[in-house]
């Protein structure tokens, strides 16, 4: 079942989120079952983050495997997260004007 994995980073800064981006590259190496991430920062500049994921099984393998570690190195504490089950999701037109460069 396809799940929404919904993560906030209290302290956790575009610079950090940069830093792991890099480190963990999820754009070029994509994980299994990955569908769409999207992240965003608030007015005092914390991390939100909405992914979809075919399964919690590879959401949690690719926490577990990717994540973890590299925030580990970096020594930055894991966002809190929530999971909850898709019941729908839909991609408009222009989503493509959004994709890192």
């Amino acid at each position: 079942m396809a799940i929404l994995g919904l993560f906030t980073g209290e302290g956790f800064s575009k610079q950090i989120y940069e830093e792991l981006r890099k480190e963990v590259d999820w754009e070029h190496n994509k994980a299994t079952g990955q569908i769409f991430h999207s992240a965003g920062f608030d007015n005092s500049g914390n991390l939100h983050v909405a992914d979809i994921w075919d399964s919690e099984q590879n959401l949690n393998n690719f926490i577990a495997n990717r994540i973890k570690p590299a925030l580990d190195k970096m020594n930055v504490p894991m966002p809190k997260g929530e999971i909850i089950p898709i019941h729908n999701a839909v991609a408009f037109e222009g989503i493509d004007s959004y994709r890192a460069k």
